[in-house]
């Protein structure tokens, strides 16, 4: 008889202990819990396993492979997507369709007898036999009842208390003959007890409860795993627990080094090759994971350590969760019921206190005293910051309450009585987020301008006139649903990393700033505002021979905030426009890439028909920049970045431009040509910003419609790019594909690929020796460059878990070569 262990699930309640790792491979007195289960299996004669994975898939591969080193033989069924207990089953069913079969759970620990289970099955003529087993609280499970033959009566899954009737609950664990795949639909998500049992039931088929003894604990909760460890370590569990028995409940693990002068109190266990130093105290139902340091005069209770943990001198760690890779600085203390996630630092004489969840690869700094959840969301991002400010889902992740603490936050890490200045975009949600922001600047002593809807380059423009620094709100790009909260420094550009920090770690701790009454900020908004912003930007960019040359343009607003400074622009200029999308459409505050290209396609046939110089459309906060040239085809926007490239290039003939790492190295040649040089930096806007601000640059962009106007502006500006752009065409006297067409043509090709967080620390090691002897650029992630002038980069997401590759080469086929080769890499790292 074969088996099949799930291990799919994504145990969502247990994070964060299983935001980077998938919950079969939790350790139970350090061995997963799947271990446990497959050892188990064994011990029964169920050496042939189907393993169905979903979440974390590759972990879960990399850590049992094929099942040698266990003595059974393991095959795996993926699962695309969550198909309930019955649908992944279904899954698995080529490999289960000639005998009956077995269903386990790969994160529940037992030691029930499988082989009775078997034998009551085959002597009921059985479809599907349930086994069950009594709990004090069935709130949890499913209940089932069974007649005097074992026969199920009836299922109630997760009852209220007023729902109780029995303690006999549902354990997951099934043996199945092969004719119950009848009943479930391929493809789709099918549970066992929701859906074919009910049906199996209407029609009479043999369904059999089995009352198993022995131990039986879903390990659900984090009250649970730490449960499940005591009991294993006070052996009320038959499970096998890898190391010697010292003493009664002292287990240590091979390669283990226990200083005689540290005190054990059993049951505890060590596991193989951490090293416990003099004065350390380490009591019952403490669990120290592999190659864990535990520093002299550290105190250990009921902790449950994963492996590779640093626990430094004096700390404290009380009926708490450490994963792995984390260290535990001096005097630490960590409470009761706290789970700290992987690969995080927690400072010197820091406190987190009880319950609190500190999600993986987070720094609770020296000192700080922690009473609240420091959550890394599901984005993966390791601070509180991503690459676009605080962002989240709308009234989700992103909600006004937060929006207040975010705000106070920022405040407390200003002066008392400085001005912040506040806008959004055209959204709803922005709107409301907006309100709240403001009230808690008032609130903690901080002056509000508020510019309510302009677009983003604009309040840059303005918090860089006497703020302290502003707050912008704006609906994600392309995801309607969610909203970025920036936050500006006194120039009006991003924060810096430390600024970040400062004010993730007030955030953290709560620590608000409040004014006394007579304290309350002021609230005042300011006037003509668009007409200052067009004024500065007359006045620095220039604008010679726009007047005279008769240019025709066709310029797309994108019904966003970009609209409202065309107005008090276009007349100025003295350039014949025609403005399509004008108006604010509240409905419609960003736009997808399908929306987007639609949008510039239609943009291109206007520009054609009008016989136009060329057409611009801007995004719904006028950041970035389009282009469509005059024969109404759309201007690619890293082939738009060369174009621009090139005009500025030719016309200042000295200097230095500003570009990520990112771009094709034909840039380095347009430069080089006329005599400039490209300054490469990483591919962070903040980067670029810096490079901006220096006099000697001339241009900066992203490759994405991001374009920097040093003379005006160090970060991103559409409508500054649109004013350079209108007087370096008209004084060139050369139209947008007569410059395209001088400019030779690159083929980077670009791959992202899906990388758990674990494991990104591996791949870019394995990158690096994969490198060998070629060139290894590290401005950026790593870059390595072949002798024949290819390249490939490989940068990790900093809020996402995957991996990005660039490759560029002579031709297409050259750099897709190129990328296979480095993709294969990187997988087999992540595998």
């Amino acid at each position: 008889m074969k088996a099949v262990v799930m291990a799919g699930g994504e145990g969502t309640r247990l994070r964060p202990m299983t935001s980077s790792m998938p919950k079969p491979l939790l350790p139970v007195a350090n061995r997963p819990i799947m271990e446990h289960v497959l050892r188990l299996l064994k011990r029964h004669g169920l050496n042939e396993t189907v393993v169905t994975v979903q979440f974390l898939a590759s972990l879960v591969k990399n850590y049992f492979g094929d099942g040698e080193e266990l003595g059974m033989e393991l095959t795996y069924a993926n699962e695309e997507k969550p198909l309930g207990t019955a649908g992944s089953v279904k899954n698995a069913e080529e490999a289960l369709k000639d005998d009956a079969f077995l269903v386990i759970s790969g994160d529940a620990l037992t030691d029930f007898d499988l082989t009775e289970l078997i034998n009551f099955h085959k002597e009921k003529g059985a479809l599907v036999t349930v086994c069950l087993t009594r709990v004090p609280n069935p709130l949890e499970f499913g209940i089932t009842i069974v007649d005097e033959e074992g026969k199920v009566e009836r299922f109630l899954e997760k009852p209220t208390w007023g729902q109780v009737f029995s303690d006999t609950v549902n354990t997951g664990i099934y043996v199945m003959e092969p004719e119950v795949f009848d009943y479930v639909e391929p493809d789709v998500p099918v549970d066992w007890s929701g859906d074919v049992f009910p049906q199996l039931m209407k029609e009479g088929k043999p369904i059999y409860g089995y009352v198993a003894e022995g131990y039986w604990e879903d390990v659900g909760t984090h009250e649970s795993y730490v449960k499940a460890q005591a009991d294993v370590l006070e052996g009320k569990v038959d499970v096998e627990i890898d190391g010697f028995e010292l003493s009664p409940g002292v287990w240590i693990a091979e390669g283990a080094e226990v200083h005689p002068d540290a005190v054990l109190r059993g049951p505890l266990y060590i596991g193989d090759y951490a090293k416990v130093e003099a004065d350390v105290e380490i009591r019952e139902h403490t669990v120290v994971g592999s190659n864990v340091v535990v520093k002299s005069g550290a105190f250990l209770h009921k902790a449950v350590v994963h492996d590779n943990v640093y626990i430094g001198q004096h700390s404290n760690l009380r009926g708490c969760v450490v994963g792995k890779n984390t260290d535990i600085m001096r005097a630490a203390r960590i409470e009761d019921g706290a789970v700290i996630g992987d690969e995080c630092l927690v400072g010197e004489e820091s406190i987190v206190q009880g319950n609190v969840r500190v999600y993986p690869f987070k720094t609770i700094e020296a000192g700080a005293f922690v009473n609240t959840s420091v959550i890394w969301e599901s984005r993966g991002q390791a601070h509180l910051f991503g690459a676009r400010g605080v962002s989240g889902i709308l009234n989700v992740e992103i909600t006004p309450e937060l929006a207040v603490r975010l705000a106070g936050a920022y405040a407390t890490t200003l002066k008392k009585g400085s001005t912040v200045t506040t806008a959004r975009d055209h959204s709803r949600g922005a709107r409301a987020l907006k309100r709240a922001v403001i009230s808690a600047l008032q609130a903690s002593a901080i002056d509000v301008r508020d510019l309510e809807n302009v677009p983003l380059p604009v309040a840059r423009q303005q918090t860089a006139r006497g703020s302290a620094g502003g707050i912008m709100i704006r609906t994600t790009p392309g995801v309607p649903d969610s909203v970025d909260i920036m936050f500006f420094d006194g120039q009006g550009a991003d924060l810096s990393q430390t600024s970040q920090r400062k004010l993730d770690r007030v955030f953290a701790r709560q620590e608000y700033r409040r004014a006394f009454p007579g304290e309350i900020g002021d609230l005042h908004f300011p006037a003509s505002v668009f007409d200052s912003y067009t004024g500065s930007l007359l006045r620095n960019v220039d604008t010679t021979g726009i007047s005279e040359s008769g240019l025709k343009v066709v310029v797309d607003a994108s019904n966003g905030s970009a609209g409202l400074v065309l107005p008090s622009l276009l007349g100025k200029l003295g350039v014949d426009s025609l403005t399509i999308n004008p108006g604010l459409n509240e409905s419609r505050p960003t736009e997808t890439a399908d929306m987007r290209r639609s949008g510039l396609v239609r943009l291109g046939e206007i520009v054609a028909s009008s016989r136009a110089a060329f057409g611009v459309r801007f995004d719904p906060v006028g950041e970035r920049l389009s282009l469509v040239d005059e024969k109404g085809r759309i201007v690619e926007d890293d082939r738009a970045l060369l174009v621009m490239l090139d005009l500025v290039a030719a016309e200042r003939r000295s200097g230095r431009v500003a570009l990520p790492v990112t771009t094709t190295r034909i840039a380095e040649q347009v430069a080089a040509y006329h005599g400039t040089q490209v300054e490469w930096t990483t591919t962070s806007p903040d980067d670029l910003t810096r490079v901006g601000r220096d006099d000697s640059t001339i241009f900066g962009g992203d490759g994405r419609g991001g374009f920097i106007v040093p003379e005006f502006s160090s970060v991103f500006d559409g409508t500054a790019a649109f004013v350079r752009l209108i007087g370096l065409v008209a004084r060139t006297q050369l139209t947008l594909s007569q410059i395209d067409a001088r400019i030779p043509r690159a083929h980077v090709l670009k791959r992202d690929l899906a990388t758990p967080w674990a494991v990104k620390g591996l791949v870019m090691r394995r990158v690096v020796e994969a490198a060998g002897d070629r060139f290894v650029d590290t401005t950026d992630g790593v870059r390595v460059v072949e002798t024949d002038g290819r390249w490939v980069m490989v940068l990790p997401d900093p809020a996402e878990a995957v991996t990005h590759l660039w490759a560029e080469g002579p031709d297409d086929r050259s750099a897709q070569a190129l990328l296979d080769e480095w993709a294969e890499v990187v997988d087999s790292a992540g595998r």
